[in-house]
This record gives C-alpha cells, sequence and structure tokens, in this order.
C-alpha cells in the first residue's frame, strides 16, 4: 500500500513527475485528469443503450457529430473548471481525443460510430497506485481508453510503483445483453419491477462495469449493480483487490439506474448523501448503520429538466468534486446542494458546468483522480 511518503516524494518533486496515489473521494486532491469534448459524437442506437435512450428524448434516431456550438459552449465551462483547480495549487492533465465520429468494427459487430472522452471517471479507475482500465458495457465506448493511453503510458514511466492495469476487455456479442429485455408494451410499473428485483439489461456472460459504479472509502470499494455493471464484474473486482472488502449496493427507485457518483455520494468520513427517489436496503445499509455513517437526502436540484440532448437525469446535482475534506466543487446554479454542502461545514467553490453535461455528467464525472494526499485508512472497522 502507498502511503505518506508518497506525498513526501511528490511535494519535493514539485509536481515535476507522476505519482499515482488515491485512495478516496475526499483526501485532498494535488492531481487530477479533467476530460474534453472534442471530436465528440452522438452514438447510434445499440442494445447497451436502448433501454437507457426513450423515444421521445430526441436521441433515439440520430447520430452523428456534436454541434460545434454545443462543443464551444462546453469547453468554456471545462477550461474555466481547469483554471479553478489549478488556483487551489491542482495539476490537471487532459485525455488526448480520438476522432469518435469514426465508425468502429470488431470481428463480433460494427458500430456506426462512438461516444467521446468527456467523463474520465467512467473509464479509469484509481485505487492507491493503481489505474485500472474499465470494461465497459457500451460498444460506443470499447475504444474510449484509447484517448488515455498517453497519460497512462506517462505515468507509468515517471512513477516506477505504478500499477497500469486493464480488465478484461469484453467482446459485446449479442450474449452480453438480454434480448427483448423491455418488451413492447411494458409497463412503467413493470420496469420499476424489474430494477427492484435487479433483473437489468446486460447478462452475466463477461465481467462488465465503469470505473463510475465504484467508490472508494479505503480499505472498502463499494460497488454499483446496475445497468453498465454486472455481478460478474463486482466478482472480478473481488478478485483483482484481494486486499479490500468489495461491497454490492443496489439503489433502485428509477427507470434508467447507472453510475454510483449522482444517486450516493460520501461528503466527507461519516457523511453521505442519498438520491432520495433511491432506495437501498437494510441489508445493504447495515456496515453504514454499524459504523456510525449518515445517509442523508441529497437537497433537491433546482432543475426539472437536464440539458438538451443529455443522457443523465436531473441528480447530477450530486455529482460533486472533493477537492479535500473542508473544500467542495458543486454546479454553480445548484443554490439548494450549496447550501446543503454549507450546512455540513464545507467551503463551496462553485463551478458553471451545465453546459458539459450533455458530453457525459457534471464535475465529479469529469474528472479522474491521479494523486490525493493520504493513506488507505479503515472507514468501517465493524464488519461482520
Amino acid at each position: 500500500l502507498y502511503s505518506s511518503a508518497a506525498s513526501d516524494v511528490y511535494k519535493r518533486q514539485e509536481i515535476n513527475m507522476t505519482i499515482v496515489n488515491s485512495w478516496n473521494e475526499w483526501d485532498p486532491l494535488k492531481h487530477v485528469i479533467v476530460g474534453t469534448v472534442e471530436h465528440s459524437n452522438i452514438p447510434p442506437m445499440e442494445p447497451a443503450l436502448e433501454p437507457k435512450i426513450s423515444k421521445d428524448s430526441g436521441m433515439a434516431g440520430s447520430h452523428g457529430p456534436r454541434p460545434s456550438e454545443a462543443i464551444e459552449k462546453a469547453n468554456i465551462q471545462l477550461d474555466n473548471f481547469v483554471k479553478i483547480l489549478e488556483s487551489h495549487n491542482i495539476k490537471v492533465d487532459r485525455p488526448t481525443p480520438i476522432d469518435f465520429t469514426k465508425a468502429i468494427q470488431t470481428p463480433d459487430w460494427s458500430n456506426d460510430g462512438q461516444f467521446g472522452s468527456m467523463p474520465p471517471r467512467d473509464v479509469i479507475l484509481t485505487v492507491g497506485n493503481e489505474m485500472l482500465e474499465a470494461p465497459m458495457s457500451y460498444r460506443c465506448r470499447w475504444f474510449e481508453y484509447l484517448a488515455y493511453r498517453p497519460l497512462l503510458e506517462k505515468y507509468y514511466d515517471e512513477d516506477p510503483n505504478m500499477r497500469w492495469e486493464s480488465a478484461p476487455k469484453p467482446r459485446l456479442t449479442s450474449a452480453t445483453y438480454k434480448s427483448n429485455y423491455l418488451p413492447e408494451g411494458i409497463t412503467e410499473e413493470e420496469r420499476y419491477k424489474k430494477i427492484e428485483d435487479r433483473d437489468m439489461i446486460l447478462t452475466e456472460q463477461e465481467p462488465l462495469f465503469d470505473a463510475a459504479e465504484i467508490l472508494r472509502f479505503g480499505k472498502d470499494l463499494f460497488y454499483h449493480n446496475n445497468f453498465t455493471s454486472n455481478l460478474k464484474g463486482l466478482n472480478w473486482l473481488k478478485r483483482h483487490f484481494p486486499n479490500h472488502r468489495v461491497h454490492q449496493v443496489n439503489l433502485p427507485g428509477e427507470l434508467i439506474p447507472t453510475h454510483i457518483d449522482a444517486c450516493f455520494t460520501p461528503i466527507k468520513p461519516g457523511v453521505i448523501i442519498i438520491n432520495p427517489n433511491r432506495k437501498i436496503s437494510n441489508e445493504q445499509r447495515k456496515i453504514f448503520d454499524d459504523n456510525k455513517w449518515e445517509i442523508i437526502d441529497a437537497a433537491p436540484s433546482v432543475h426539472n429538466t437536464p440539458p438538451p440532448m443529455c443522457y443523465s437525469s436531473i441528480w447530477l446535482s450530486m455529482n460533486v468534486l472533493i477537492l479535500n475534506p473542508t473544500t467542495i466543487c458543486v454546479e454553480a446554479s445548484e443554490e439548494k446542494m450549496i447550501k446543503q454542502m454549507e450546512s455540513f461545514g464545507m467551503t463551496v467553490v462553485p463551478v458553471p458546468f451545465r453546459d458539459v453535461y450533455a458530453f457525459g455528467g457534471s464535475l465529479h464525472c469529469a474528472t479522474t483522480d491521479v494523486f490525493r494526499d493520504g493513506e488507505c485508512e479503515d472507514y468501517f472497522p465493524k464488519q461482520l
């Protein structure tokens, strides 16, 4: 395990070299990757997207390059976010985007377009001194890791202790997805029941998860089982991180359950906010109760709808980025969330970001940790 010695080396080098070290979501952030929207694309429909994109969303029947005006607006807000992070003495790296408008093909399938490289949190999971490429379930995101390879190669060369890993690359054949998952005429009530029963679109053919389905609490990792992560992915992570305790979390209550960082968000040791529309079973919340963690309903968003052409819900208001145990970035228009964070004793840094939402998410989604100043702690010592 990486220790505080990493911090000493990091400071001595004055950020001229890379050290990888991040165990949780709240230790002081010193080095981060922020995504980019260049060459972003609206992907064509595919099996993993079908249950997520409603027919009246405006995104179901068309695909192609994102409008240049939308890219320009998002770039302005991303560049401002980078300046804010740098003003807090945080080093920022950016991925090298490929042309996501190009069609792609494997021996098993072809796809007439890809997605983009804005949400690095989905692609790369940092645990201690390891950066892990996730086995994502969307065909349109199969080559997304290439945008991060120049950075991972650099980190690997500069940090002799960095572990560069990749989960098994999935084939994503038709066997990966349940056929006719949403049959014609299925009611909303029936869809909620499927999710309550943990009947998701993915089969257990191969390990699948987005990195954004995992929250890091030192020795404990919490894994959200939903539309982009299956139980075989959970099993793979348990085998891959034998020195960690990996726990399953299910949060039914919405028709499209996806990334955990927009519905179950740690703010600091002992405090988590939860989407009030989601439910966590008594069995799964027991570990939090036994270890005196508070689970508090998140303040509602000030918005009734997400921005146009956005895949995510209004609960991106919860997708905050913690800079250190007393400082947090919140989307600037989310006044209710800002007040809630202030009530927790946090200093809030408001960041305008809604023009970026359509490209993959908010402030936590748009980043991946490289270095946080801290060690691997045990925040859940009471466990059966």
